[in-house]
């Protein structure tokens, strides 16, 4: 009996710590891009301010790698969906889902995906390769969530005025201060 019990330990424990950390991770994500969300600026021409959301999908994706990346964001836009104030500046709801910023939420999704899989092919390993998945990522957000814009402005180029151009410089800082901080992110996830 003793025997089967070591057996079974072995077998499941690694397997449960494996997930444990796995949803720790993914939780920890969530609760970053929640935080980084309340790093909003509201801008007067446009309906989506300026937040620290896409640097956190950036580190998400990168560090969490393509599954858990993705968990993460989704867990995040769950969450704020169903009433915390995760999203930027304090909003929640499902509301949300629809209105402006409901398309760079989306893109969140597919970009932190999509630089998880760059990253696990080992993209993100040098500061200067890092860029590639950043900004391929942010590219990801931009095309979602200025479709969405133009789907509710009804423009495309007001969109691109309003949803794109006021944000290019703030987002290539982050992609650097991104690139930069992942060390210290790999240091951490192990």
């Amino acid at each position: 009996m003793t025997t089967l019990a070591l057996t079974l330990s072995n077998r499941f424990y690694p397997r449960a710590a494996s997930w444990l950390r796995d949803i720790g991770f993914i939780f920890t994500g969530s609760l970053l891009l929640a935080v980084l969300a309340q790093v909003s600026v509201p801008l007067p021409f446009t309906p989506i301010p300026l937040t620290g959301q896409t640097f956190g999908v950036l580190l998400i994706g990168s560090a969490l790698g393509a599954k858990r990346g993705l968990a993460s964001v989704i867990l995040y836009i769950l969450i704020g969906a169903l009433g915390m104030p995760f999203f930027a500046g304090g909003a929640s709801g499902w509301h949300v889902l629809v209105g402006a910023t409901a398309g760079y939420l989306v893109g969140f999704v597919f970009a932190a995906y999509l630089i998880g899989l760059l990253a696990e092919r080992g993209l993100d390993r040098a500061f200067r390769t890092s860029f590639i998945p950043f900004l391929i990522g942010t590219l990801v957000i931009y095309i979602f969530g200025s479709v969405w814009l133009t789907f509710i402005l009804g423009n495309f180029n007001r969109a691109i005025l309003v949803g794109i151009l006021p944000f290019l410089f703030g987002d290539v800082i982050k992609l650097i201060l991104a690139a930069m901080a992942l060390p210290a992110v790999w240091k951490v996830v192990g």
